[in-house]
């Protein structure tokens, strides 16, 4: 298979450690077209664009027209052909301790004998693969197979119910769902090929079940449409040629969980999307390919492990590291030796997993030879400040740079966050656009704020790696996304964001978690800030409940470090009045063992706003455990651990 490289790409296009960052800004800034094609360029392309950016269709957007490339390949087989196939792809840690270790080569002839297994299927170019696998090798052979082949996959958390993946497969149409028999869950088998079967009792669609042996439980299975991964896929050649696909070729659908209704799948191309996540991929992490190990901890089912875990990496030719289970089992420390392990330079996690360390306590990472570490991430909300520090100082031995970044399924890759080499960290801010991306704070009315204010986040250009619509609904697409400030042609967010003083960006949030007290609008984010800054709290959600009086009030709940004194309430409440002002004193504080939170570590607003209001708790099916919402009702009545009053 022929391949062309962009003639502005020097010699080597995987850049080493500092030529990554250096002068981008000002390069993107000068020219932002002509930066996206230097970086689309460090793709192996099969056929060259025509032109860069097609912007005639807002808010469809094409990226890098008449262009063809294949994206597996991009990922996997340029690097076994440029000499580097015993480079190690994945350091692979199961949870029950079981290890495996897949240099670019191996990998190179399983997404080969993947993808001659699914030819074998009789699946073409634009058929839909759905995938609900625990985060095992075979999740990433199987995505990476089905964009060699141009099968948009689906992939679909291993924790969401039948009734959720019945509803993404129906969706999307999908003629295959690969799973597997079971996934270890804090140190036991579950189930995963039954719960599949029953989301896959109404969904004619589906052809085939393919099922990867992973607990080795007995499973139901049906003849004839279910097949064992080892019976079928070991079977297979590890030769394959790919084909090249136009850069707009669907690559995956990826769908919104945590909203009410329909599911909404967010639709990713190639070309664009494999672009700008390498492209972010390197500079936010300065990544050297010779030497860093990299680890995204993210579930491979959201788009982080999507972008970060799979296509970015890859694309870079990095050495990652991937891990089955969760940060406690079979010990708190587990995160902790496998950096020690591997000599982790590079990682990448969520402030909810970083909360959770803090409470355990930083006796716990200082059992561990931290000190491969150089760059440390975070994902997935606005980091506070105290964690910030703790994570800096225990983690990253005062001086690893922090990337704090912002972004969304919908945006692909990271839109915002510092670069690892600016100076002048400020904890909790995630500074500005990556270069040659474009973000503003606006107002009701679309008027960027000024400096200290407060408004809504939008963008306001196109990006290479931003969805081209919601599956299947054009509509609903363009309303969702480009209604609000339509005027002026801008993406909203849905985020909350102040620039400081220096014109730096400071996120707080969703917009609907903003709560409005006597006519004040306080952000949840500043709150649990305050909250989590006061040394007896390692955690805090705070939720708006309806007020006869104030429209609404301030419920905080919080999670305490161990050790700590329960009484603090009293002085919680101070902290936040000097943090924020009176008007944002909780009007309830309770201490809870727990947060109800996602397998993702989102936490669940919506389930303490129900307790806050003193409903029925609704669903809790994609929670990690359930049970927390228990010990948490079992605690409404008024005790020490609780305080109500006046705010």
């Amino acid at each position: 298979m022929s391949r062309s490289v962009h003639p502005d790409v020097p010699e080597n296009p995987l850049a080493t450690r500092g030529a990554a960052v250096s002068g981008l800004p000002e390069r993107a800034a000068a020219d932002r077209l002509a930066f996206w094609a230097r970086q689309a360029g460090q793709l192996h392309w099969d056929t060259d664009w025509d032109q860069v950016l097609d912007w005639t269709d807002a808010p469809f957007a094409r990226w890098f027209t008449g262009g063809k490339l294949n994206v597996a390949y991009n990922c996997v087989d340029r690097h076994v052909e440029a000499g580097h196939g015993e480079q190690v792809a994945f350091h692979w840690e199961g949870e029950p301790g079981d290890t495996r270790t897949i240099t670019y080569a191996e990998l190179r002839r399983e997404v080969c004998r993947t993808a001659n297994a699914l030819l074998r299927l009789g699946l073409r170019p634009g058929d839909r693969v759905a995938i609900q696998l625990p985060m095992i090798p075979e999740a990433v052979f199987a995505m990476l197979a089905c964009a060699r082949l141009g099968l948009p996959h689906s992939v679909v958390f291993g924790g969401f119910s039948p009734a959720a993946l019945q509803a993404r497969i129906e969706d999307a149409q999908a003629r295959l769902l690969i799973t597997a028999d079971g996934q270890y869950r804090r140190g036991k088998a579950e189930p995963m090929k039954a719960n599949t079967d029953e989301a896959t009792r109404d969904t004619p669609g589906i052809e085939h079940v393919l099922v990867v042996r992973r607990t080795g439980t007995d499973v139901p299975w049906t003849e004839g449409r279910d097949l064992w991964w080892h019976d079928l896929v070991d079977a297979q050649s590890d030769e394959h040629t790919p084909q090249s696909f136009d850069a707009e070729h669907p690559l995956f659908i990826l769908y919104t969980s945590g909203t009410t209704g329909s599911p909404k799948g967010i639709l990713h191309t190639s070309g664009g999307y494999l672009t700008q996540a390498a492209s972010t991929h390197r500079t936010v992490f300065d990544l050297d390919p010779e030497t860093d190990v990299y680890w995204c901890t993210a579930d491979i089912g959201w788009i982080t492990g999507h972008s970060y875990i799979v296509y970015g990496p890859l694309a870079n030719r990095a050495t990652s590291v991937m891990y089955e289970g969760t940060p406690n089992t079979p010990h708190e420390g587990r995160h902790f030796e496998i950096i020690e392990k591997y000599g982790v330079t590079v990682y990448y996690t969520a402030p909810t997993v970083i909360r959770t360390f803090m409470k355990w306590g930083e006796r716990i990472p200082a059992r561990y030879d931290l000190s491969s570490v150089r760059v440390l991430g975070s994902v997935g909300e606005p980091i506070n400040p105290e964690a910030w520090r703790w994570y800096r100082t225990h983690i990253g031995a005062g001086k690893a740079p922090i990337v704090d970044t912002w972004w969304q399924t919908e945006t692909g890759a990271v839109m915002i966050s510092p670069l690892p080499d600016r100076s002048g960290a400020k904890p909790g801010s995630a500074r500005a656009p990556l270069p040659g991306l474009s973000a503003r704070v606006v107002d009701d009315q679309g008027r960027q704020v000024g400096k200290g204010e407060s408004g809504y986040l939008v963008l306001d250009q196109p990006w290479p790696s931003m969805l081209r619509g919601i599956w299947g609904d054009a509509e609903r697409y363009r309303e969702t996304y480009w209604s609000r400030f339509a005027d002026q042609g801008y993406y909203f967010a849905g985020d909350g964001a102040r620039y400081d003083e220096d014109g730096d960006i400071w996120l707080l949030g969703r917009v609907d978690d903003v709560m409005n007290v006597s006519g004040h609008r306080i952000s949840t984010a500043e709150v649990e800030s305050a909250l989590v800054s006061h040394p007896a709290v390692a955690e805090a959600a705070v939720v708006g409940a309806s007020d006869a009086t104030t429209g609404q009030a301030i419920v905080a709940f919080v999670i305490l470090r161990a050790g700590t004194d329960a009484d603090v309430t009293a002085a919680l409440r101070e902290q936040v009045a000097q943090e924020i002002g009176p008007i944002a004193k909780p009007r309830r504080i309770m201490v809870v063992p727990e947060l109800p939170k996602t397998r993702s570590g989102k936490i669940m607003r919506r389930l303490l706003r129900d307790i806050a209001e003193h409903r029925e708790v609704g669903d809790v099916t994609t929670l990690a455990d359930a049970s927390v919402i228990d010990s948490i009702t079992a605690g409404l009545g008024c005790g020490p651990h609780e305080t109500t009053g006046p705010a």
